[in-house]
């Protein structure tokens, strides 16, 4: 009986630190989003005050949320980054799941070499390959069009290795059976394999689009006029111009919009994606 009542002390002890350490950290990970949330409703005076204050003594309410609209073009941006991201996630998520299709299902010639060569392309920074690029788009006059955006990245290395970790695992008789029935190739990709794939193409969606949407590096580099800016790059040029000090509590409201659609976005699919991501990392 004693020998019991330490067993279960020692679990309940073992748990109790377990979601302790959880606890700490998920505030660690957090902290970073509530700062921002509670900045962009505090007066400038109150951001650089020392000691920090951590909960606004003086709320603005949405005076500085209102104020960025006023200075940037907050919905230009938003728009571009949406296209950009929009596009770009479609574009992956299609190219991505018909070359692990073809990949997982198909034996010919050279396929092993082909996907081992289309993985090394995955230890290729883009800053290696970015003045190549850069000019190979100024020569087809490309450039600063949100074209410049999307066309880099229409296919992705990771993608096609995860949907193919996850294609492998699909019965092939599901396939030789549509092939008697006279479904042709495409036919099977499409209705066979594609409405399988949703963990899958899930996760896959919310890292592209994600990456898509905080892309900064590139866009820097392809636009010039304004009206072509992503959120991230317009969001660099205001702090720049304006000054990241005198304005952090302007920058703090627009750093919060900007997080917005990813955030629903994770909110809606977040069950397929740790579905999908626990899945092909089973699948091999």
């Amino acid at each position: 009986m004693q020998v019991n009542v330490i067993r279960n002390q020692g679990e309940t002890l073992s748990k109790l630190l377990k979601w302790g350490f959880l606890l700490i950290i998920a505030i660690i990970m957090l902290f970073p989003f509530y700062w921002a949330f509670i900045t962009s409703f505090k007066p400038q005076a109150e951001v650089v005050a020392k000691p920090p204050i951590f909960f606004p003594k003086n709320p603005v309410g949405l005076a500085n949320y209102k104020e960025v609209f006023s200075r940037i073009p907050l919905v230009t941006y938003y728009k571009n980054s949406l296209i950009v991201a929009a596009a770009v996630t479609v574009a992956k998520l299609f190219s991505s799941s018909l070359a692990g299709y073809i990949f997982a299902k198909y034996k010919f010639p050279g396929s092993r070499f082909l996907f081992i060569l289309i993985l090394t392309t995955m230890m290729i920074p883009f800053q290696v390959i970015a003045i190549p690029v850069y000019l190979l788009f100024n020569e087809f006059q490309l450039l600063d069009s949100l074209w410049a955006l999307i066309v880099p990245n229409l296919v992705s290395a990771f993608g096609i290795f995860l949907m193919r970790q996850f294609i492998i695992s699909i019965p092939t008789e599901l396939m030789d059976a549509a092939r008697i029935d006279g479904c042709s190739e495409f036919g099977i990709y499409w209705r066979i394999v594609l409405p399988q794939c949703g963990p899958a193409l899930s996760a896959l969606g919310i890292l592209v689009f994600m990456h898509s949407w905080d892309d900064f590096f590139w866009p820097i580099l392809a636009l010039e006029t304004k009206g072509n800016f992503t959120l991230p790059f317009g969001l660099h040029t205001f702090g720049a111009f304006t000054g990241f000090t005198y304005y952090t509590h302007l920058l703090m409201a627009a750093a919060v919009l900007s997080i917005v659609p990813v955030l629903i976005f994770f909110l809606f699919a977040q069950r397929q994606f740790i579905e999908g991501m626990t899945m092909t990392g089973l699948k091999g």
